[in-house]
């Protein structure tokens, strides 16, 4: 009978282990804040790709925006 607790207590181990696993692998929070601080350290190290990067996406809006106001509209 001791046999088959300590199999049950392992295996509820097991499980609240697994599920500890799953919460913080879907933590949303957690992982944009690590998400964040990855993003700061690689900025840090080297800022030029972000910089062209925000040009580029600048230059896209902007794009998307004059042919959007500017645009012939022939419907």
């Amino acid at each position: 009978m001791d046999a088959a607790k300590a199999k049950a207590q392992e295996a509820r181990d097991a499980l609240a282990e697994t599920l500890d696993a799953i919460e913080d692998k879907f933590n949303v929070p957690k992982r944009t804040g690590e998400f964040v601080d990855k993003a700061k350290a690689a900025y840090e190290k080297n800022p030029v790709p972000w910089i062209a990067g925000g040009a580029a996406v600048a230059a896209v809006v902007i794009g998307l925006v004059a042919w959007a106001v500017f645009g012939r509209d022939d419907d």
